[in-house]
Formats: C-alpha cells, structure tokens, sequence
C-alpha cells in the first residue's frame, strides 16, 4: 500500500474516531450521575470497542489476545510496556474495575479529558517527580482498596516499536504498599499505531497476559527487574 492510501484511510478513522468521541463523551457526562459503576464501564467499554472495530474497518488493525485467563480476579496492579494510544484503549475494554494512570493535563482535554475525570483515574503531574510519586502511592492504594486494579506503564512514555525503555519502580513500590499481585501484559501495538504518526498500518497486534506474579519476599528492585525482563523477552519475540 502507498503512503498516500494509508495516510486516507488513517483520515477517515481520525474523523469518526474524534467524531465519536466527542458525541459519547457528552452523553457520558450528562448520565453519569444516574449510571452505576458497572454501567459506566459499559458505557466505556462501548467507546473502545468503537474505537477498535473502527480502526479494524478503516485501517486493516485485528488484534488477538493470548493468556486472557491470568485476567485479575481481585485487584492487582497491571505493567506493561508502552508503544501507542492503542493498548490504553484495550486495556480499559478487558480489566473491570480499573483505574488507570495518566498524566494529569490529560484530564484537562474537552470532553473526552473531563469523562475520564469523572471514573477517577489516577492523575499525576511528571512535572513534580517525587509529588507524582507520592501521589501515585495514595491514590493507587486507595483505589485498590476500593476494589479497582490499576494499570500502570513503567517506562514512563512511549517507546518505539520493538523497544522497551528502562522501567521506573513505580508500580512495584505501589504493589507492595497495597499488599497485591501484578499481572505483566506485553504486546507490540507500536507496529500498527506507531506512537507520534498520523498512518495507522495493516496488521494484527498481539497482546499477551502473563500469569499472576505475587510479592514474594522481593524488594521494589528485584520485582521492576523480573516484570522488565519478563516483558523485554515478550516483546522482542513479538517483533
């Protein structure tokens, strides 16, 4: 396919894919008062499963789940690697309750920022590094407590496809304070959706969940290093 025919068909996904957005954010807003938690996950999940067929429709995107059996059953906080916009939207669609970190200026984009406000992700400001620490400390306990697992992407931002950057111990540090397991999930969406491009390319992304990891005896360090290692070998059999 020529560049010019992939970058049309990435247009026309763009334009129902904001379009969408836009028209089921307000209704989520406006309802949200009256939805009760189960139902507001559905209600999301209607926008990812949009969001994926449409990508399917116009851009030739699949994707295939492996090890959807080691989903958590019970709060846990979920790492995984980082390559696209792709994974966040899966990941909201697969795990029930969950609630996902982002940065906080996130939550600040008309519509879409302010509904995703409203299921109470955990918003942290990288600008204050040590703040963002402390808070993703608070807020994650919180919300397992509360029954919620937590998704959490310890490189930090985006990797290029084919490549995992150095995870921050972050999310182990979370795990231990909150006295829960982590699932590790790889995948290789960067190849279909690669980050910081318009063109969406042709494939199928494969996604893959591994078995429940528990605490142990293990320290921050050496369970960031086990979960990294376990991902980087993932991700470079699927590229």
């Amino acid at each position: 396919m020529t560049r010019l025919f992939l970058g049309m068909r990435s247009f026309v996904f763009y334009i129902g894919y904001y379009s969408v957005t836009v028209f089921l954010s307000i209704f989520f807003i406006l309802l949200f008062s009256i939805l009760p938690p189960k139902g507001r996950h559905i209600f999301a999940s209607t926008w990812c499963g949009f969001v994926l067929g449409w990508l399917r429709l116009c851009c030739g995107v699949r994707y295939v789940v492996h090890g959807l059996e080691n989903l958590p059953k019970t709060p846990a906080i979920i790492l995984a690697n980082h390559q696209s916009s792709w994974e966040t939207i899966l990941f909201y669609k697969l795990v029930f309750p969950v609630s996902p970190i982002l940065k906080k200026e996130l939550t600040e984009i008309p519509f879409w920022g302010w509904s995703m406000r409203l299921l109470k992700p955990i918003a942290i400001d990288r600008s204050k590094p040590r703040e963002a620490g402390r808070s993703l400390l608070i807020q994650g306990v919180d919300r397992i407590q509360n029954g919620n697992s937590v998704i959490v992407f310890p490189e930090g931002s985006r990797s290029k496809y084919g490549s995992v950057k150095r995870f921050s111990r972050g999310g182990a540090k979370l795990a231990i304070a909150a006295n829960t397991a982590i699932i590790p999930i790889a995948h290789n969406a960067g190849y279909c959706w690669p980050a910081h491009e318009f063109i969406k390319r042709p494939g199928i992304v494969t996604v893959v969940i591994g078995e429940r990891m528990e605490l142990g005896e293990r320290d921050a360090s050496e369970l960031t290093a086990d979960v990294e290692d376990w991902i980087r070998k993932k991700v470079a059999e699927l590229s």
